[in-house]
């Protein structure tokens, strides 16, 4: 049976995620997910390239800084990735150009979009979304130095899965492996139009398959995820179970955050997930952008007793907000 976050908190290593999806808010001994800065982080300049929406980053840590990865949209509504870096993880300096930009005829016109980041030994491995205007794709890039990035192709195709249906998005990689795989959590669209949670594992990172015949994190009817639920950022790996931050939308397309823990021995199994989401949109610029009622946490790096996590909001800004590790 799976449980929920009233149950007992039992998750010693990262408690105060579990607490926090408890929603119990009368409680400030859980604490909560805190705006850093009011206003966005980073936020669209120009007439080019990131004229039109900046949001929806991936982050790593890369020689004590935070390196920034953010999809890019220009005023024709391709997207493209851009590179920010940051020494106390809120004032970032971007670079001019675009470091990924669409080249394959999988990514042509609609382009790269929706970035998540994880590292194996000495190579970064990005998952992103390839989109020509007609179909959208889960792709793969690696790189060793965050700008220089070698195409893999398409990892998981649309239309060829398994429950999987039609396009495919949202690679979060957890960043070891278990029982002699990898694994990734991924969005695929079911038979009656719902965005949910898969799993598929690699021996290599390069070639995936599906792992089940059926979504690992369903859709709830009645609640924030009733229409979507979507993997955010690399799960955090723990004693106790694997970590998902996910972003849910519910029946008005509203996107907020939920927190989902699965088995560590077996990443196909559900142990838990948030009864009420953790974060939601409140700022104007969270509301009203290129697409409304949005936050979409997509990068997630530990500093010190916290977490910061970043997101876009309305799909056209980037912020960051922060949460206390309890001990």
């Amino acid at each position: 049976m799976i449980k929920t976050f009233r149950s007992t908190v039992w998750f010693g290593v990262l408690p105060l995620f579990v607490a926090l999806a408890s929603q119990n808010s009368a409680n400030p001994a859980f604490g909560v997910w805190r705006r850093i800065s009011e206003t966005p982080i980073i936020s669209p300049r120009g007439k080019g390239w990131e004229s039109a929406g900046t949001f929806n980053p991936a982050v790593i840590e890369r020689d004590g800084k935070i390196v920034m990865l953010y999809r890019a949209q220009d005023g024709k509504g391709t997207s493209r990735l851009g590179f920010a870096e940051s020494s106390d993880g809120i004032r970032f300096t971007r670079r001019a150009e675009p470091v990924f930009v669409p080249t394959e005829e999988y990514e042509k016109e609609g382009g790269v979009e929706d970035p998540r980041l994880v590292k194996f030994d000495d190579i970064y491995y990005l998952t992103y979304t390839g989109y020509n205007k007609k179909d959208a794709q889960l792709c793969l890039a690696t790189s060793k130095d965050l700008m220089r990035w070698e195409r893999k192709g398409v990892i998981l195709a649309a239309y060829k899965g398994g429950w999987n249906v039609r396009w495919t998005k949202s690679g979060a990689i957890v960043p070891q492996k278990i029982g002699r795989k990898y694994w990734m959590y991924f969005l695929g669209t079911s038979a009656d139009n719902k965005d949910q949670a898969g799993l598929a594992y690699s021996t290599d990172l390069i070639h995936w398959m599906e792992a089940t015949n059926a979504p690992v994190l369903p859709v709830r009817p009645g609640q924030f995820d009733s229409r979507v639920a979507e993997p955010g950022p690399a799960p955090i790996v723990t004693e106790r179970g694997i970590v998902l931050i996910y972003n849910g939308a519910d029946d008005n397309l509203v996107y907020r955050t939920g927190v989902a823990i699965f088995d560590l021995k077996d990443p196909r199994r559900l142990i838990s997930r948030s009864d009420a989401p953790v974060f939601a949109p409140e700022k104007q610029w969270e509301k009203v952008g290129q697409v409304p009622n949005v936050v979409f946490v997509e990068g997630m790096m530990r500093r010190g007793d916290r977490y910061l996590l970043y997101y876009g909001g309305a799909d056209k800004y980037i912020g960051v907000a922060e949460v206390s590790i309890m001990h």
